[in-house]
């Protein structure tokens, strides 16, 4: 069964090391958050999409490592340097979770778009498929954010898909231009209210609402970035449910 509803996990987490090298990873509490929320049977569908950094094999490679011996059926979806997969729409539309993974946010949304990939995911997201994803991943769904998607100075970004129609901070606590950044942006006008992660932590919509934070460690929160009344910015800090593993 696809969710009750279209639902969106937009994180600053994700998989988790194993700390035996780069791409040595696990899969962390969300993606059975994610299974629960996409209602999957026992063996939940899963893409990867890594547009945001080029579908390099390695990262492609360490995701279906992650999941090797899982109940996770993963696949993955790459448009560089064509597509691997026939018929896009169906295979996307098969899935329980898309999960996108991080990068670059501005190149991430002109190359769906290219390939007509925004209106596919809109599809798969109407229809309970759940998305997901990670920082650029996280950001896409949101009107924009702050990235460093154009060089290492943050910059403000506004090309997001607009489903969700707040702003997005990610990685709010463990780099030092983010909290700065997405009060000026909200202070300007540039994005509206916004929804910001420190790293661990992800928002779940439903619809277009947000329903609650989650994360996967202690002493982590989100935050609602807002503009008060007297013009200024107000941060409300939005304290998340802890998740736990799936016993193996």
């Amino acid at each position: 069964m696809p969710a009750s509803e279209p639902t969106i996990i937009a994180t600053s987490m994700g998989f988790v090391s194993r700390r035996r090298g780069s791409y040595d990873l696990r899969p962390g509490p969300v993606f059975e958050l994610a299974a629960e929320l996409a209602q999957a049977g026992p063996e939940p569908r899963l893409c990867y999409l890594g547009q945001a950094v080029g579908d390099p094999a390695a990262s492609i490679s360490a995701v279906y490592g992650a999941f090797a011996g899982t109940r996770f059926r993963a696949s993955h979806l790459a448009l560089f340097p064509m597509p691997n997969v026939d018929d896009i729409r169906a295979h996307l539309l098969a899935q329980d979770v898309i999960w996108v993974g991080g990068g670059s946010v501005a190149n991430l949304c002109a190359v769906w778009r290219v390939h007509g990939l925004d209106e596919i995911l809109h599809e798969c997201w109407q229809a309970g498929v759940v998305l997901a994803g990670v920082s650029a991943g996280s950001i896409c769904w949101h009107l924009g954010g702050a990235t460093d998607s154009f060089g290492p100075r943050l910059r403000g970004f506004t090309d997001g898909l607009g489903w969700l129609p707040y702003g997005n901070g990610v990685h709010y606590d463990s780099e030092d231009q983010r909290r700065p950044l997405m009060h000026a942006l909200v202070a300007d006008g540039t994005l509206p209210t916004s929804h910001c992660t420190d790293d661990g932590v992800g928002l779940v919509y439903r619809g277009t609402r947000l329903v609650e934070a989650v994360a996967d460690r202690e002493g982590v929160a989100a935050y609602e970035v807002g503009r008060g009344a007297d013009g200024g910015v107000r941060e409300i800090r939005i304290e998340p449910r802890l998740l736990t593993a799936r016993p193996a």
